[in-house]
């Protein structure tokens, strides 16, 4: 009987044993898991970002296009040239009106 029991001793001791390394591996799993539940809501987070932007430049494609806007931009260029120009063409002018009317006086 005691040949018995020592057997039983042994092998509980190796099933305890291989239970211990069982809830080890567990125990990785779980934090595996927990790490892995992290970074798909990290990714669920970017795609969620990514499908605002992609919105986002469906409304702006809607509006213009990205060439439109730079020749927009070109013309928007133009346009102050041309405003700084005729300005001072203005002025130019009205100098030379008010010089006209003072020799006018004058004379």
């Amino acid at each position: 009987m005691t040949g018995d029991n020592n057997g039983w001793n042994e092998y509980s001791r190796m099933v305890l044993k291989e239970l211990e390394v069982l809830a080890l591996g567990i125990n990785g799993l779980k934090t595996e898991i927990e790490g892995l539940k992290r970074e798909i809501t990290e990714m669920r987070a970017r795609e969620d970002k990514v499908s605002e932007l992609v919105d986002w430049k469906k409304r702006v494609d809607e509006v213009a296009s990205p060439t439109q806007l730079k020749n927009l931009q070109g013309q928007v260029a133009e346009l102050q040239d041309f405003k700084v120009k005729a300005t001072t063409a203005f002025i130019a002018v009205q100098m030379v009106v008010a010089a006209a009317f003072a020799l006018l006086k004058l004379f």
